[in-house]
């Protein structure tokens, strides 16, 4: 397989996950870069004790993580923090994100805590079930159920604190 379509069939996919878990689109970029060069580099060294599917999108969450360890993931938050705080008023892009629904229940599901927010992800918006995300994230499937069960309510209240109770935050209730 050439690497072109190599990132053609897993790019789009694997940076939809990279920026869940860094919230920068242009690191989440970079981020899905290095994996797909890597797993594209490495592909006869995969294993196959779990789907390439799941494999990627472990290479990707440790990625990401690496990257919220970093210096410079902490050197940008600082950084923001200082600039909110002198400009005192949201970014245009934050303003344009906030205008839909949708966005603002993604903007909800950013808020979560990593631990939810993951499984959340994994789990509505990319259809793993409760064993695969138990296997990819290394935990046990009981953890997986707790965190998504605490991580609906989070997203619950998250919601109606924002004024923001319709159907959605009835269903994350159930």
């Amino acid at each position: 397989m050439q690497l072109e379509q190599f990132v053609r069939m897993h790019g789009e996919e694997l940076l939809r996950l990279a920026v869940t878990y860094v919230k920068n689109t242009q690191v989440a970029e970079d981020i899905v870069q290095d994996v797909l060069l890597k797993a594209f580099e490495q592909q006869q060294q995969f294993r196959g004790e779990s789907t390439y599917r799941t494999y990627l999108y472990r290479m990707t969450i440790n990625r990401s993580y690496d990257y919220l360890r970093s210096w410079s993931y902490k050197n940008t938050i600082l950084t923001n923090k200082i600039q909110k705080i002198f400009r005192g008023t949201k970014s245009a892009e934050q303003q344009v994100i906030e205008l839909t629904e949708n966005a603002r229940l993604g903007q909800a599901i950013l808020q979560l805590p990593l631990k939810y927010r993951e499984v959340i992800i994994l789990y509505y918006y990319k259809e793993f079930n409760i064993e695969e995300i138990a296997q990819l994230l290394s935990k046990s499937s009981n953890t997986v159920k707790t965190r998504l069960r605490r991580g609906r309510e989070k997203l619950k209240f998250i919601l109606e604190e924002g004024g923001w109770d319709d159907e959605f935050s009835h269903k994350a209730s159930h």
